[in-house]
């Protein structure tokens, strides 16, 4: 029996408890048990029980695809309205002004912004789960639509050149390497919508996952560090040519600072008063966010005054400053996307798809957990492939969750869906109306407005300091991810952190911690004996284990493990005793010959005496023969094989801990085979404790227990095995345990 306690008491701090049961094996607590019964259907019943339709899987396929079939008949107005179209208005406020910005980051010209301002917003309402998330343009994806605009559509294509030489392009050019990259940006959008929705209806969302969030973080952070680099040229009011592909930063750096002197004044300063500006009314909406019922809306506010300013002033002819220019107005007709342009784009469309993905369903799980609702990962990727799929069709650029729009919506009191919708109605009014009044815009402010947006971001630098001290494999991947990106490009770089994220997985399987546990004395729990002093060993018995699963990449390095932290090594072990084998073997032989060489030399009398007086009584046995000990005693080494044979007299039992593996291969299957066969030749047993269902599984399948004795050797608990083991050993040498032992329970019971 097993006394784990004696009493129990009501605190709950020194609460015990006592269990009296049998010592279980594996085997013999599988004969108590009974299965329940699984009924398994053939395959065709599961395919025609899956195709079969009735009004309830109807409706639940018509729910799921479309939510708002669910939660708009519920809507409480009396209690949501209010907030939604404060919040509304508060995110449409921003949602224009960053619209015209991120157009520019997309290498487009900025009423294609608005377009995707309006159409995926309005559309993310019908098919989106998170209430809280606003959808539309963001740096990171604006940016990788305009390096693939660039690099299929680039400025000597059609022999524009962007100097600040007073000579001029031919505007038709200009026009037509606007509407060619409008046409890659289309194609991009329409494949990364595509994509996300193929993915959503197979069930694929699980793979946001494999972006871990140092690898986002460092992926965004790096991106930051692209858009901040694309914004100087118009923020200093610089024609550079604009880079794209692998060192694109430092090229467009460069290409900056050589033009440097060329900087038009009026711009750089319309540019630095309106980040002042931005950054002050930041600081405000923090500071006092709880007093304040809504934010101040600086970006708008912002856009208003350049727009006047730039109007009054005329800024454009005057001083030279670049602005908006041509704002079209109204919708454009639907125009199916240019096909042929999509296998040069792929690429770059499953990069644009993941992150945007991963951007969305991140930021819409923080407010889902905050506010008590869950989202199907699945279906935001069905909605984000809508959203740019259809918005495709009518020139919009990719699209995925802004973070600073986010917030807002959140925190001006939004609580569904209709706060997007409200936003997007603000934008489509801009389009339709008033579109044509921002044309003064100076570009220098859309830069500030960017540049400023970009201050979340680079505070994620802060994340070297704290991954240094918590993970050192997450700093890593947070650096990896954010070099990479800088240098080789957003999707090489992205591609090059996803790998090494992945290596980092294999490294962790690869180098898994390796312990032997020993007991707290009077309980059955074990643990490190190199982490607490009160925990013992077990005389006789090593308990290994290991916190990673067991197959053919780790196999060996398992075995060697082993060996190194239980001290017996079963290999060298018989080596040494075939070794000492083969040395008597050898001696016995020139013992013999040398005897009877004795024998027809010397007469039997003149033998006697002479063998008297010369060798010591001790050392002649029966007959004139050596004893088989004695002869290995003389000649063998006693040093080599004391330093073998030790381990193997002090240990009697290996126990492998097995609660922290989830599975096993075929590899780890025999693997395990040649550890129990190797010390079992040694003598000693090897014993298996803590297997869950799968990995019990897995044995059965993979034929471990191809020998009944097999199961006998598994236990579900280490304590299980550790009783059984000093019991074996209790038994066969009928003497009691030492005082020290670590089961005093076997002592009172024997």
């Amino acid at each position: 029996m097993e006394h784990v306690g004696e009493h129990e008491t009501c605190l709950a701090s020194d609460q015990m408890y006592c269990v009296e049961r049998r010592v279980y094996s594996q085997g013999a607590l599988q004969g108590q048990l009974h299965r329940k019964e699984k009924a398994s259907q053939p395959l065709g019943q599961k395919i025609a029980h899956s195709c079969r339709c009735s009004s309830k899987k109807a409706k639940s396929v018509l729910t799921s695809f479309l939510p708002i079939i669910k939660w708009l008949p519920k809507y409480p107005v009396k209690e949501y309205l209010p907030g939604d179209i404060v919040s509304g208005i508060s995110t449409g406020v921003m949602q224009l002004p960053q619209g015209l910005a991120y157009a520019l980051l997309a290498a487009l010209p900025p009423v294609f912004g608005l377009y995707s301002s309006f159409y995926p917003v309005f559309l993310y309402t019908f098919f989106g789960t998170s209430r809280h998330i606003s959808i539309g343009t963001f740096a990171v994806i604006s940016l990788m639509i305009g390096g693939v605009a660039v690099r299929e559509a680039p400025d000597e294509m059609f022999d524009i050149t962007d100097t600040n030489s007073t000579n001029t392009t031919d505007p038709e050019n200009i026009r037509a390497r606007d509407d060619m990259r409008v046409k890659v940006a289309v194609a991009v959008t329409l494949l990364s919508g595509f994509i996300q929705l193929c993915l959503g209806l197979l069930r694929f969302g699980f793979v946001a996952i494999y972006l871990t969030e140092p690898l986002v973080r460092g992926f965004t952070t790096a991106a930051a560090v692209h858009v901040f680099t694309s914004q100087l040229k118009y923020l200093l009011g610089i024609k550079t040519k604009r880079f794209s592909g692998p060192l694109s930063c430092l090229y467009s750096l460069i290409a900056v600072f050589s033009d440097i002197t060329k900087t038009n004044v009026a711009a750089l300063v319309v540019g630095l008063i309106c980040m002042v500006l931005l950054l002050s009314g930041k600081e405000i909406n923090d500071r006092f966010k709880k007093k304040l019922p809504v934010p101040v809306p600086m970006e708008i506010i912002v856009v208003v005054i350049g727009t006047g300013v730039s109007s009054g002033m005329n800024l454009s002819k005057t001083y030279g400053v670049d602005v908006v220019g041509n704002i079209p107005k109204g919708l454009r007709p639907p125009e199916v996307p240019d096909i042929h342009l999509i296998p040069a784009v792929f690429v770059d469309a499953i990069a644009i798809a993941i992150v945007g993905f991963s951007m969305t369903i991140s930021m819409a799980k923080i407010f889902a957990l905050k506010h008590g609702y869950t989202v199907d990962g699945n279906q935001e990727l069905i909605a984000l492939g809508i959203c740019n799929s259809v918005g495709s069709f009518f020139q919009t650029f990719a699209i995925t969750c802004s973070m600073s729009r986010s917030l807002v919506q959140e925190s001006t009191g939004g609580k569904t869906q209709i706060a997007g919708t409200l936003s997007s109605i603000m934008v489509l009014l801009v389009i339709v109306a008033i579109g044509y009044l921002f044309e003064p815009l100076p570009q220098a402010v859309l830069a500030a407005i960017v540049m400023v947006n970009l201050k979340g971001m680079f505070k994620q630098f802060g994340d070297i300091a704290r991954f240094w001290r918590t993970s050192k494999i997450e700093l890593a991947i947070w650096i990896v991810a954010f070099l990479a990106s800088v240098f080789l490009g957003l999707d090489y770089g992205l591609l090059t952190a996803v790998g090494f994220a992945l290596v980092t997985i294999l490294y962790r399987t690869q180098s898994p911690q390796y312990r032997i546990l020993g007991q707290i004395p009077d309980t059955d729990i074990y643990c490190d004996v190199e982490e607490y002093e009160e925990v013992k060993e077990c005389p006789g018995i090593k308990i290994f284990q290991a916190n990673s699963s067991l197959y053919f990449a780790n196999s060996d390095l398992y075995v060697s493990a082993l060996k190194k932290k239980t001290g017996v090594d079963a290999c060298a072990v018989l080596a040494a005793r075939q070794k000492a084998q083969k040395r008597h073997i050898k001696e016995l032989k020139q013992l013999e010959k040398s005897e009877k060489e004795a024998a027809l030399k010397l007469t039997s009398d003149d033998v006697e005496s002479s063998i008297k007086q010369e060798v010591p009584k001790d050392e002649i046995s029966v007959n004139g023969k050596f004893s088989a000990t004695e002869a290995a005693t003389q000649n063998s080494s006693p040093d080599e094989l004391e330093h073998f044979m030790k381990p193997v007299i002090n240990v009697h039992s290996i126990i492998l801990d097995f609660s922290p593996v989830n599975f096993i291969d075929s590899v780890g299957v025999k693997t395990l085979k040649s550890i129990i066969k190797e010390y079992e030749d040694i003598g000693i047993s090897v014993h298996i404790a803590g297997c869950n269902g799968s990995v019990m599984d897995n044995l059965v399948r993979l034929q471990f227990f191809d020998k009944p004795t097999q199961r006998d050797l598994l236990f579900p608990s280490i304590h299980d095995a550790v009783l059984t083991s000093q019991l074996k050993v209790l038994s066969a040498s009928q003497m009691p345990l030492d005082a020290d032992s670590c089961m005093p329970e076997l002592q009172e019971q024997n």
